[in-house]
């Protein structure tokens, strides 16, 4: 499980792209190393991923058919950047949501609005997903426990403060962008639940 909070960029250092299948490797800021073990889970943005194999602070991971399939991993190139969150331990706070780390979708951003000290950034979400996110409620994107603002049609939108545009990779995307998204797990339940109810009255 993941808190949301991205704890910095990891930098792509090498690709070895297969049959529907890849190894990828990254470069961690060495202090969030401490204790690392093969086996041991790391999400990039916002995917939860197995430690193969590491040496210092280079990290590799194998992607399978399906990661590459729902996620924006499979587009990254060498030099690019990542969020990066480690699994949280018990006694961690919680700062935004728990997160699964299994990706649901891949949104596009559709606008950027940039008033002073924050940005506005509207994403495109397909009809058969739209039923899960409200306003105010939780979602994870590219790793970030994050709050929606504001619905409209096939668009919704978040708040980012300079802060999350310091840490996460948010700063550097562009219209166009496809961002890794996780619905919040107890907002899906409650509405499949609900679905599920009226379907059988």
């Amino acid at each position: 499980m993941f808190t949301g909070i991205v704890q910095g960029k990891a930098i792509i250092r090498a690709i070895n792209k297969k049959t529907d299948f890849m190894h990828l490797q990254v470069e961690l800021p060495i202090e969030h190393c401490d204790n690392l073990q093969i086996g041991a889970s790391i999400a990039l943005n916002g995917t939860c991923l197995t430690v193969t194999s590491f040496e210092n602070n280079l990290i590799t991971f194998d992607l399978i058919m399906e990661t590459l399939r729902v996620t924006n991993l499979g587009e990254l190139n060498i030099g690019d950047c990542v969020n990066f969150e480690r699994a949280a331990k018990f006694g961690d706070e919680i700062g935004g949501h728990l997160l699964s780390g299994h990706i649901h979708q891949q949104v596009e951003i559709e606008r950027i609005e940039r008033p002073d000290n924050n940005w506005i950034v509207w994403f495109k979400v397909k009809p058969e997903w739209k039923k899960y996110i409200f306003a105010k409620g939780f979602i994870g994107l590219n790793g970030c426990s994050l709050t929606v603002g504001e619905l409209k049609d096939d668009l919704f939108n978040v708040f980012l403060i300079p802060e999350t545009l310091a840490i996460t990779t948010f700063g550097e995307l562009k219209k166009g962008s496809l961002i890794n998204m996780e619905i919040d797990a107890h907002t899906q339940a409650v509405v499949e639940t609900v679905e599920h109810y009226m379907s059988n009255r």
